[in-house]
């Protein structure tokens, strides 16, 4: 897949005008960026930080769906159950289940399907196969399988806009979901580093692909153990607050694709690493034991990932069981949990992503947020990237930017999601979400060691 990912990249470049062309319809100036959002509750509940009873966030982070993938056909949300494929037919999403074929999903692929805002190229990526992908890329997971999300979507607050910050891939999500990956204010990380493990210990001569202003995609970036930008991590170690970000062992290289920390140079290498917890499923040990941090990000083992192909069929059943052990904690009156997926997996999405810069916006994903207080059953249709979420955080604790948003920090730019919530509300009593596998077994289950295969 990263072969195919460069041929894409190589074939976009030459039906642009040859070496170094901007990527079609890619434009840094397209767009006016989002107005981001004011520290304090908001209108709707007062004028302070304080008055927010938050003191927990959550962030549990799946793997590659695109929002259309998971919730086509759900009321009052932009979520259309057609498509339109390259040759201009509208053809009707069919319903798959989770262990199906893989789809391409790196850098090329997404602005190949973007097509310059015209949203219909998905059939002409490729699947793990090396096979065009056809109308399977024009499908939705079948309403059984995913009946915990829409549980969750139905109680508490489903968004329709939720953009990755950056056209791509896994790796660099997460990378975009703890700081950034502006190397510099015109140029970022993309794709895939050239060896893995795609952290500090990757070997010397590795280097990671960069897209820079001009639309030029190249492999010079440094090694994938930054000091270029400042994490979530800087941020709440300066103001004494606790944080945990809980992801797979890094074996055969999940961990390291996964753990957005482990290629930050100074937690990898510093004391700060032992806030990198294995395996994700203690998290629901300390919940019970009477710990959350006042921060917390959730990564998947393999099999509860969503991921497509390769039997990730448990992410359903995952996501309940932390939802339902903070859900049935002390924690649930203080908390907001925010379920998104980091990127599109390849599936098809109607939604244009607004173009705020040189990398993206990227296609849009799947997002829940759940608390007492978010709005019950309410769809939020409010342009929210990733830097939304670090916000809202920023909001919680009355932080700071982690810096400019001419230095590529999307959290100084994003629409906070404290728009999704109502403070001023009855608390929302929680009822257990219902899903098919106990978290009892999730405890027990080993790491797969199973690593993406695209990634």
């Amino acid at each position: 897949m990263r072969v195919l990912s460069a041929f894409l990249i190589l074939a976009l470049t030459a039906c642009a005008g040859g070496s170094g062309a901007r990527y079609a319809g890619v434009s840094a100036s397209s767009f006016i960026p989002a107005a981001r959002s004011p520290h304090g509750c908001g209108s709707n509940s007062g004028s302070s930080s304080s008055c927010m009873p938050i003191t927990h966030v959550v962030v549990i982070v799946q793997e590659n769906r695109s929002f259309d993938n998971l919730f086509a056909g759900y009321p009052g949300a932009d979520a259309p159950l057609t498509g339109r494929m390259s040759n201009g037919q509208v053809v009707p999403l069919r319903s798959i289940g989770f262990n199906t074929t893989d789809l391409d999903h790196g850098y090329g692929a997404s602005v190949n399907d973007y097509d310059g805002g015209k949203m219909d190229h998905f059939d002409q990526n490729y699947n793990s196969q090396g096979k065009k992908a056809g109308a399977f890329a024009y499908s939705h997971l079948a309403r059984v399988y995913v009946q915990p999300y829409w549980d969750m979507a139905a109680q508490y607050t489903l968004a329709d806009a939720m953009f990755a910050t950056e056209h791509g891939a896994s790796w660099t999500s997460h990378l975009d979901l703890i700081g950034s990956t502006n190397l510099t204010p015109i140029s970022a990380v993309v794709d895939f580093p050239s060896n893995s493990p795609y952290d500090c210990f990757a070997p010397v001569s590795t280097v990671t692909p960069t897209i820079d202003i001009h639309g030029r995609y190249r492999n010079n970036g440094p090694r994938p153990c930054f000091t270029q930008w400042a994490t979530m991590a800087d941020t709440l170690d300066n103001a004494g607050l606790s944080w945990r970000f809980y992801a797979p062992p890094i074996h055969n290289d999940i961990g390291s694709i996964w753990s957005p920390f482990g290629a930050i140079a100074r937690v990898r290498l510093g004391p700060d690493w032992h806030k990198v917890v294995s395996k994700p499923a203690q998290v629901l040990s300390d919940v019970a034991n009477g710990y959350l941090a006042n921060v917390t990000w959730i990564t998947p083992e393999w099999q509860w990932s969503d991921h497509a192909g390769g039997g990730a069929t448990m992410g359903p059943s995952w996501v309940s069981a932390v939802v339902n052990a903070i859900g049935q904690s002390q924690y649930w009156n203080n908390t907001a949990i925010v379920v998104l997926w980091d990127d599109w997996g390849g599936f098809y999405d109607d939604a244009v992503p607004p173009q705020l810069d040189f990398k993206g916006l990227g296609l849009r994903v799947g997002c829940l947020i759940i608390s007492p207080y978010a709005r019950p059953g309410y769809v939020s249709h409010t342009q929210y990237e990733f830097g939304s979420v670090n916000a809202f955080i920023e909001q919680v604790f009355n932080l700071p930017p982690l810096g400019p948003a001419s230095a590529g920090y999307s959290d100084a730019r994003a629409t906070s999601i404290i728009d999704s919530f109502d403070f001023t509300q009855t608390p929302i009593v929680f009822q257990p979400i219902s899903a098919p596998i106990p978290p009892s077994q999730f405890v027990k289950m080993p790491s797969s060691g199973k690593a993406p295969d695209d990634e």
